[in-house]
């Protein structure tokens, strides 16, 4: 899959910019951008959120413990969880900008994401800190689709595979792409693998200096359309082309994604 697609990418992909050498201004830009790319994000996931939810959640208001509704209200909770591994995907970021391997980051990384974005409900008694430990021990579904994510089994022998041709790989754009797609396409986590696979998207991102690229709610059916058709079809040009227009609008300084008025 990884070699019959790369060129695709790379073709699709302008250039990698590099990493600028203003770190600080990069990850300043990333902080300016959390609000829209947590409602998207988690609108794409059917999470009803609003902007003000995700700025409550994100202060210290929030608090499952002493506040009932807070504690109760999944999408608060699924609002709180994505801000908390978006703090620790910011670490991520920043230790990428400073040089470290990418890939090898993201391999280290990608489980504390998963963990942060379920800790609300461990925390409000709904999921056991045990049932964060380490990939899905059952096999799953996917509603509306027609792909079947990999066997337990399968799944545990791909996932050191991903890692390994992610850091083998020397174009950010197919490390990006093709990790995004990869990892949803195994689909190692019972829940979050959607959210883990666009941190994992923009992660890559960045270590080819590309900016962080939000995928918008209203493009969600052409983003589910393109995912399937490459996960179905084994064909990746829909979601190749459909990222790197997202890509290059942002770097044009036309992100698709806005907050709504």
């Amino acid at each position: 899959m990884w070699q019959g697609a790369r060129e695709m990418v790379i073709n699709d992909f302008p250039a990698a910019p590099d990493i600028a050498n203003d770190h600080e201004a990069y990850l300043k830009n990333i902080d300016t951008i959390y609000v829209t790319d947590a409602y998207h994000s988690l609108s794409i996931e059917r999470y009803r959120v609003t902007p003000e939810l995700i700025e409550h959640v994100s202060s210290g208001n929030w608090n499952a413990e002493q506040n009932e509704q807070d504690k109760r209200q999944k999408d608060a909770m699924a609002a709180r969880g994505y801000f908390q591994a978006f703090q620790v995907i910011r670490e991520s970021v920043k230790n990428i900008l400073a040089g470290n391997n990418a890939s090898v980051q993201v391999d280290e990384d990608h489980q504390k994401w998963y963990c942060e974005l379920f800790d609300p409900s461990v925390a409000a008694g709904i999921l056991k800190a045990s049932d964060l430990a380490g990939y899905r021990g059952h096999q799953i579904y996917i509603s509306n689709s027609q792909h079947v994510p990999l066997s337990v089994d399968a799944m545990r022998d791909c996932m050191p595979v991903l890692f390994e041709l992610l850091e083998s790989e020397t174009e950010a754009s197919v490390r990006a792409v093709l990790g995004h797609f990869i990892f949803v396409f195994i689909h190692p986590y019972m829940d979050g693998n959607g959210r883990i696979g666009r941190f994992l998207l923009n992660t890559i991102l960045a270590s080819g200096g590309y900016p962080w690229t939000v995928v918008p709610v209203e493009k969600r059916d052409a983003h589910m359309k393109a995912l399937e058709h490459a996960s179905v079809q084994q064909d990746i040009s829909l979601f190749s082309k459909f990222i790197a227009h997202l890509v290059v609008e942002t770097m044009q300084g036309r992100p698709v994604a806005q907050l709504p008025a």
